[in-house]
């Protein structure tokens, strides 16, 4: 009986034995998952683009959420101190990398983060050179050692000179933007440049909120602009279906920098894939897990440009817009006459 008793108790301490082994290696397995959030600054159809080339970055990467790597995706709405709030939380020392998607949401990790405590990766951003985060154009090594990542200037000029080919009497664009936004003022200035440069007219109204954009637009039309121009303004871009609705009532079109889909009525974007942009990311940050050292990585503007025309849009214009064989050759998405979505490439 004795020796029963103690081949059952040499059993258990058997087992006892294995389940602590176990659990204590669970619990290693477990502090060296990676931990990742992702902060984007509001829904909006390119930020949430981003954010999917993301996770599908990671996934073609090797990492795929839940089993070897853990991601908490957060989205501030648009509200900046919210973002500042959560920026807090991502750099309290819970995450060991932060993802962060558009300008406001790489400023306010950024500002968080200045004592590196995770490492930070940005993304769908119009010049992080001008964001204030320690950047510097002329040398794209010269950046804290834990902030790294992508531009993505968009062709402000490029788009200003279709619609002057579209419209070869082109006198007058108006254009509303937020103030506090650095990317929406890069651009900005840059149309100013450009259309005093070519006798072109840019009234501007400021906006301090997407509530107060479809009144800034009503104004521009009843100022009598031939187009609305909407450039990578995070607070326009989110009233984008009101910008649209306030230039239909003057006849006249709309013109972005941020290509959606499906198509909100604009007639012409042409801006990034930021879904590829994503990717991007998400492979930068594979590479950085797997033992790349962020200080040895340059700062790049990538812009992969998709342009997307829309011909159901020129029947209700007051001008006479039309589109040249030769854009409709390089368009990569084209809406047709009756509203059909045709991808040509």
């Amino acid at each position: 009986m004795k020796r029963l008793y103690f081949s059952i108790f040499l059993i258990l301490l058997a087992s006892l034995v294995l389940l602590l082994s176990d659990l204590n290696q669970r619990k290693k397995n477990e502090r060296t998952i990676p931990k990742v959030a992702i902060l984007q600054f509001s829904s909006h159809t390119f930020l949430d683009d981003g954010v999917e080339g993301i996770f599908d970055g990671l996934k073609e990467s090797g990492f795929e959420d839940g089993i070897n790597i853990h991601i908490k995706h957060f989205n501030s709405e648009g509200d900046l101190p919210t973002a500042n709030a959560i920026a807090s939380e991502i750099t309290s020392g819970k995450y060991d990398y932060a993802l962060t998607v558009s300008t406001p949401a790489l400023q306010a990790v950024a500002n968080a983060n200045k004592q590196g405590k995770v490492i930070q990766i940005f993304g769908v951003v119009t010049d992080p050179f001008i964001a204030g985060v320690g950047l510097k154009k002329n040398d794209p090594l010269d950046h804290p050692k834990h902030l790294v990542g992508y531009g993505s200037f968009l062709p402000v000029i490029k788009l200003i000179k279709i619609a002057k080919e579209l419209y070869p009497d082109l006198r007058s664009i108006g254009l509303a933007w937020n103030a506090a936004e650095a990317n929406s003022e890069a651009y900005t200035i840059l149309a100013r440049e450009f259309t005093k440069q070519e006798n072109l007219k840019l009234v501007e109204v400021i906006v301090d909120s997407s509530v107060a954009v479809n009144e800034a637009v009503n104004s521009l039309v009843s100022r009598g602009v031939d187009m609305i121009l909407v450039t990578g303004d995070n607070t326009v871009g989110l009233a984008l279906d009101n910008v649209v609705d306030a230039a239909n009532k003057g006849k006249i079109p709309v013109l972005t920098l941020i290509p959606t889909s499906p198509n909100k009525g604009t007639l012409l974007d042409l801006g990034a894939d930021f879904y590829q942009v994503g990717k991007l990311q998400g492979y930068l940050l594979s590479s950085i897990i797997n033992g790349k050292d962020p200080a040895t990585i340059p700062i790049e503007n990538v812009v992969p440009e998709v342009l997307i025309i829309n011909k159901q849009v020129l029947r209700n214009l007051k001008d006479p817009w039309k589109f040249t064989d030769k854009l409709i050759q390089k368009a990569d998405v084209i809406i047709d006459e009756k509203g059909k979505e045709i991808r040509t490439k």
